[in-house]
């Protein structure tokens, strides 16, 4: 009975446009998209980026080796106006008003104090607002610097090898899945809750509230059904909806990969074909399961108690805050999946699938986060039984 009532109410979801832009295809579209968007405008950015050219303003001695620094540049580091000051107050002035980039005082007695081997203090100015100018200030001022100490000792008849008291080498033990896994692993599970909610959202209110608004609901409750099998037919409609959302959420980011060839790296390329396995597939969604089963358990007394469409939709539609907000601690760098992040909700699902890709899953804190999203869609389901038997609730 419970399957009879699942299939007829699934084929009425179906047949819902609304509902199927919302399941289908805003989540397959939103990949493309959004990848779309952000290799295009990251494209712009870096075109800009390099062919910006910074107006550089100096007070003292055009002469003096910190310009000479600056005229010896290589061409990669950028192009470069080298523009002369009477004073520093206009210097000052022009970085303020962002008619320069970028600032530098060369102090009148620069001259004297190489002669005498003694340490020179340049005032550089730049507007932090100004997004990569800092970078790009200290990476000048690194390759001056450099340029001014190889040539002290090369007056000094110096080696500059016998100096460096201490070679570091810096060796990442992290590999390419781990890092993708930690540092941006997070938008995945975002993404799949975000839809999985929002597939939930329109069946949850068109197969409870919808059926009181059409006078439906009296008619199905005078059938020989119990109330909890009407209750688990139309939620596992409304559960499937979340996990259809998220699934074609999936396909979307497949068909960015495969089809439109939205990303060109090759290593990035590989390293998400090896995340997309059946096995994480399968991981993936035996979290997801239990997570939308909630999200149905949390709608569905909203829906229940609702007197019309309108008013359950303004009642859900900020509930996605409050439940999809947790998600984006997952894009926080430093947290991690522990026996106390495992027992928080929705937070765990993040936090495991960021591990799931990562490769570093612990089985126990697996089964501890799965644990406790059941153990919450049980309980979710009880309270919807508890509403949807109420004649109050059902009754318009």
């Amino acid at each position: 009975m419970i399957l009879k009532i699942f299939l007829k109410e699934l084929k009425d979801t179906l047949r819902d446009k609304r509902t199927l832009i919302m399941m289908v295809v805003i989540p397959v579209l939103v990949f493309p998209i959004v990848l779309n968007l952000f290799v295009t405008v990251s494209s712009s950015f870096e075109k800009d980026a390099a062919m910006q050219r910074v107006k550089i303003g100096f007070v003292g001695d055009a002469q003096s080796p910190v310009i000479a620094g600056f005229l010896e540049m290589p061409a990669a580091m950028g192009k470069k106006d080298l523009i002369p000051y009477p004073n520093e107050k206009a210097l000052l002035q022009d970085v303020k008003n962002d008619s320069l980039q970028m600032g530098i005082i060369v102090p009148d007695n620069y001259q004297e104090k190489m002669d005498s081997m003694e340490a020179v203090t340049c005032e550089v100015y730049y507007d932090a607002t100004d997004l990569g100018i800092k970078d790009r200030a200290k990476s000048y001022m690194e390759y001056v610097e450099k340029s001014a100490r190889d040539k002290r000792y090369k007056s000094m008849n110096l080696d500059e090898t016998k100096f460096q008291v201490i070679l570091t080498n810096y060796n990442n033990t992290a590999s390419d899945k781990e890092m993708i896994g930690k540092l941006a692993g997070g938008i995945l599970p975002y993404i799949f809750i975000a839809f999985g909610f929002i597939g939930c959202m329109y069946p949850a209110i068109d197969l409870f509230t919808g059926e009181k608004e059409r006078g439906t609901i009296e008619t199905l409750l005078t059938t020989p059904v119990s109330r909890l099998q009407i209750l688990i037919g139309k939620m596992c409609v409304v559960a499937l909806s979340g996990l259809l959302a998220a699934t074609c959420a999936l396909v979307g980011l497949y068909l960015s990969i495969e089809v439109f060839n939205l990303v060109d790296n090759e290593e990035i390329l590989s390293i998400v074909r090896g995340i997309l396995t059946p096995s994480f597939i399968i991981m993936l969604f035996l979290l997801l399961f239990p997570l939308t089963v909630f999200f149905a358990g949390v709608m569905i007394p909203i829906a229940v108690y609702a007197k019309s469409f309108k008013e359950a939709q303004s009642i859900i539609t900020p509930l996605n805050i409050v439940m999809v907000l947790p998600a984006m601690i997952g894009l926080l760098p430093g947290i991690e999946l522990n026996y106390m992040t495992a027992c928080i909700p929705v937070i765990n699902v993040v936090l495991a699938t960021k591990e799931l890709i990562a490769g570093t899953l612990e089985p126990v804190l697996l089964l501890l986060s799965f644990g406790i999203m059941v153990t919450l869609a049980m309980i979710a389901v009880f309270v919807s039984y508890r509403h949807f038997g109420k004649e109050t609730n059902i009754v318009m």
